[in-house]
């Protein structure tokens, strides 16, 4: 796992021991980065479900505003704080460590925000649901929603605008309605 592009680009980060953790591949997580050209400048980020932090470092080596990583595991906050120990001086991030939908009634105004959960949990729908029906994406924002299988099915307050397959992968994009 390393940084495609950006400042920090060919950095090897840290990862989990065992295959209890899926971090999102690099050949899935390049081809995610070209569909999102030209939006992750500036922009404000959630990584809800972070893991590693490999989808919110990639965003800070592009000049991403901020950066929140979220997740609730203590071993994937440990191994996010050795990556995040590998950026030099930088300081655009902030830690949480809650569970999803404590994360998401006290966050708010995203460009991005990543859905990466557990693939065999359906909380990400869950998640696409509060923040469908609050105001945590900005107008032109985007969520990512990675999975193993297609979605079917609307969320209130958001549109369904792309959803691409790559190997076992699919990744479903979302904007406000």
């Amino acid at each position: 796992m390393r940084i495609i592009s950006g400042k920090y680009r060919g950095l090897k980060l840290a990862e989990f021991d065992g295959s209890d953790v899926r971090p999102t591949a690099d050949r899935v997580k390049e081809s995610l980065f070209n569909v999102l050209f030209g939006r992750v400048v500036g922009a404000r980020v959630l990584d809800l479900f972070c893991g590693s932090g490999n989808l919110g470092i990639e965003c800070l080596s592009r000049g991403a505003e901020i950066v929140h990583f979220n997740d609730i595991s203590p071993a994937s906050i440990n191994v996010l704080k050795k990556n995040l120990a590998r950026l030099k001086n930088e300081r655009n991030y902030k830690i949480i460590n809650l569970d999803y939908s404590v994360c998401l009634s006290r966050t708010d105004g995203y460009d991005l925000i990543f859905i990466d959960p557990p693939y065999q949990l359906e909380i990400g729908i869950e998640a696409l649901k509060i923040i469908g029906a609050g105001n945590l994406l900005n107008d032109g924002g985007v969520v990512v929603f990675e999975r193993d299988r297609s979605f079917d099915g609307e969320i209130k307050g958001l549109i369904k605008t792309d959803e691409r397959k790559y190997g076992k992968t699919y990744l479903t994009f979302f904007e406000r309605a």
